[in-house]
């Protein structure tokens, strides 16, 4: 592997322990052309895993599922180790994990067994780690208790979702700045990169819609001190994750959910941005 010296080189500011590398995956709704030549720019990347060597901490970008056990011990046969071990991997997998520790920050959770116990009232279904928001009206929101069992219905015949946990959500209706189709709301939401505990990179979250909505509004909006309350509730948890906070109509913010910064979609994020800082984040001085 030819290595880069602003990378390599122990003159040069020195890793936390490991000299870090991008594993990466191309295609569609994986790594484009612009987040790669941002990704290259700041880190050693290579697509196989064989190319990983001891000593590395890999950044799976886009490449550590459906096997990420299988790449885990992979990676440990030469003595490299992925920036989320297997276990804080499904911390952020499954939903009821990160809902526990972040408690009143985030709606109300409960798994499809406590569905029958539940007062009447609109909800959100969804599985462990995926949901079917593009088919907000039919695969996702439920204005009723009965609405509900035929989302979980529909939701059973997905071939991805039907593997998971199925969880039931407190609807808390955000602040809305458009409507996509299937009566998705596109709301004020935005996505954050989150490396050991620290932002390295915000962006809207509705990439998709920037078309749709007129002026996009800016992560500034979020208040520091609730970023902070809620990443101290779940960091030591996990080292690399996105955290995604909207705005309630009531004007109160909350984490709609958390994922693997691994395998999540930039949104409006600038990679050069999120690379440039995971970078200065995964350095520190030479002692």
């Amino acid at each position: 592997m030819k290595e880069d010296s602003a990378i390599f080189d122990r003159t040069a500011p020195t890793p936390r322990q490991r000299h870090p590398s991008i594993l990466f995956r191309e295609g569609a709704g994986m790594m484009d052309e612009n987040e790669l030549a941002a990704a290259k720019r700041h880190f050693v990347t290579y697509k196989s895993r064989m190319t990983a060597t001891g000593g590395e901490l890999v950044i799976g970008r886009y490449s550590v599922l459906p096997y990420y056990k299988e790449l885990e011990n992979d990676l440990s046969s030469v003595g490299a180790v992925l920036i989320n071990s297997y276990k804080q991997h499904r911390y952020v997998a499954d939903l009821q994990n990160y809902a526990d520790d972040l408690d009143d920050l985030t709606p109300k959770t409960w798994s499809w067994r406590e569905f029958p116990f539940l007062p009447d009232m609109p909800l959100v279904i969804k599985g462990e780690t995926n949901s079917k928001k593009d088919l907000w009206d039919t695969h996702m929101f439920a204005p009723t208790k009965e609405d509900a069992v035929a989302v979980y219905q529909r939701l059973m015949a997905d071939s991805l979702i039907s593997r998971q946990e199925i969880y039931v959500r407190e609807y808390v209706p955000l602040k809305k700045i458009g409507v996509g189709f299937h009566q998705q709301p596109i709301t004020v939401e935005f996505r954050f990169f989150v490396l050991y505990g620290k932002v390295v990179s915000s962006g809207f979250y509705w990439s998709n819609h920037l078309g749709d909505i007129g002026e996009v509004p800016s992560p500034s909006m979020v208040p520091q001190e609730f970023l902070e309350t809620a990443i101290s509730r779940v960091k030591d948890n996990v080292n690399f994750f996105v955290m995604d906070v909207a705005l309630t109509e009531s004007g109160r913010w909350i984490v709609v959910e958390l994922n693997d910064g691994q395998m999540s979609g930039l949104s409006e994020n600038d990679p050069n941005t999120l690379y440039s800082n995971m970078k200065s984040l995964m350095f520190k001085p030479s002692l």
